[in-house]
């Protein structure tokens, strides 16, 4: 390849070091950083993501990548990452630098405001800082431009290609079918009790157990670790440093099992990047939704299946004899899969995710547009909680407080997470058609085959393809609704009799 191409990897691997760099930085501050360390970290944070995005804007930037364009690429890879170099270096010259490094600023203080406002169940200590956020992502959407809606140049920092137009009627439709099928589950609640849930589980034996579980499904700790965070989440500095963090209640075990599942999806998609794309461009998921998928499919698809459990629930039980010894597979596997109006987004049932999904997503839009004020944010959270759930938050902690998301400005990222629902049984039903006996092999004990096949279907590719390309590849269709419906219906149609 020419030396323009060679010039400008060299330039852009600089700037992926600055931005793994600040990925560390925010790792130990949501992880082990003292509460006083705040501030300093705001501004070390702002500084690399002003260094970061003055060296990837700058006009040599500008000019290899040109020159590397009319080069062409040598190879089908070359051809990608110069294609994903210029969507990103077209949208990154939009954005002021100042602007960039005021948001990672104040989103670094916002957080730690969000933390202590969520803890006191004080809403107006954090309605400041969020007025500044909005202020800020309005100014962002902005600068990155739009055709029809001020949220889609948002949404599409987190999901190329996908705007409101799009996301309306998918949405439609799944509250369409949740709202009454969730209802009639509700009206038979008494066919599953999932109070064992709720009994004494220690912490530090909730948290060897699922190291131990990780490690079962193929969670590679000479490459990754986990740690404890106010918000699970996945982070990575390389393919082989991908860290994920879980949460721990002494009495409630699903916050940490299926935590651990979930954000251990989100390091498998990272840890399976093809080497050579390695601190590319390319490096990282497409979108934010196929992420999710990963993340859902594993927590939900697996690990909430009654194959998953049957060899493997023994072993639970004698790590929690006094908890779990009463109990049998069958009372589990409904337990963990009870469907209820649930308050807390991260512990909501397969069934009434997607509405609390749809409740941030219609909130989001109208608090940039300005047809929501910050000051009556929690009044019409509440009032839409009802309206979906039929349940009123009893305080702001377990409601309009409950999300990280707003505090570290990815507005536009909610949308991802119901996508990534819906992607997980599409995808999981194109492995099914080439490992029909998938559901066997994970009985068996036998993750690897499943990861395997996503490696070689999604992971490996990295953002050498836009997102409908992968799902295409993997599924041979786009985006569809209608196996992700189908699976929850038989679930828990199943579960529940109805």
């Amino acid at each position: 390849m020419g030396s323009a191409y060679e010039a400008l990897n060299t330039r852009l691997r600089d700037v992926h070091n600055l931005g793994m760099a600040g990925a560390v930085l925010d790792w130990d501050q949501q992880c082990y950083m003292p509460p006083g360390g705040v501030a300093a970290r705001a501004d070390q944070k702002a500084t690399l993501s002003k260094l970061s995005h003055e060296l990837f804007i700058s006009d040599e930037t500008g000019r290899l990548l040109a020159q590397a364009e009319a080069d062409g690429g040598e190879t089908e890879d070359d051809q990608a990452i110069l294609r994903v170099v210029r969507r990103d270096y077209d949208k990154a010259t939009r954005l002021p630098t100042a602007l960039v490094e005021e948001k990672t600023r104040v989103t670094s203080l916002a957080q730690e405001e969000w933390a202590a406002a969520r803890q006191a169940d004080d809403y107006g200590r954090f309605a400041p800082w969020l007025e500044r956020i909005l202020d800020l992502c309005r100014r962002e959407a902005e600068a990155l431009g739009y055709a029809d809606r001020l949220y889609d140049a948002l949404l599409d920092l987190y999901e190329p290609g996908m705007t409101c137009a799009q996301i309306d009627p998918i949405f439609g439709e799944l509250r369409s079918e949740l709202i009454p099928f969730s209802q009639a589950l509700f009206a038979r609640a008494d066919c599953v009790d999932g109070s064992c849930l709720t009994r004494d589980y220690e912490i530090d034996v909730q948290n060897a157990y699922t190291v131990d579980l990780l490690k079962n499904c193929g969670y590679d700790f000479r490459r990754g670790r986990q740690d404890k965070a106010v918000h699970p989440f996945c982070t990575h500095f390389s393919k082989n440093d991908v860290r994920i963090t879980t949460r721990f209640d002494k009495n409630y075990l699903p916050s940490s099992v299926f935590a651990s599942m979930h954000e251990m999806g989100h390091a498998f998609y990272e840890m399976g990047l093809a080497d050579h794309l390695e601190g590319t461009p390319a490096s990282g998921g497409a979108s934010l939704g196929l992420h999710e998928s990963q993340s859902r499919l594993w927590e939900n698809m697996v690990g909430r299946s009654i194959e998953f459990w049957k060899k493997r629930y023994t072993g639970l039980q004698s790590t929690f004899p006094a908890s779990l010894g009463d109990i049998s597979l069958e009372g589990f596997y409904k337990a963990i899969n009870r469907v209820a109006p649930t308050l807390i987004r991260v512990e909501a049932d397969e069934v009434t995710y997607t509405l609390h999904i749809i409740l941030r997503y219609e909130m989001e839009i109208e608090l940039l547009e300005g047809k929501l004020s910050v000051a009556d944010a929690p009044e019409a959270w509440n009032a839409r909680m009802q309206e979906l759930m039929g349940v009123t938050p009893p305080n702001h902690r377990e409601g309009i407080l409950q999300d990280v998301h707003w505090s570290i400005g990815i507005l536009g990222y909610f949308p991802t997470y119901s996508l990534g629902s819906v992607l997980s049984a599409q995808i999981y039903d194109a492995a099914l058609r080439e490992i029909p006996d998938l559901p066997q092999r994970i009985e068996d004990g036998d993750c690897a085959s499943l990861l395997n096949w996503l490696v070689e279907n999604v992971h490996r590719h990295g953002r050498k393809y836009l997102p409908g390309e992968v799902i295409e590849r993997a599924t041979g269709s786009q985006l569809q609704t209608a196996p992700y419906l189908r699976y929850l219906k038989s679930k828990f149609g199943a579960i529940y009799g109805v």
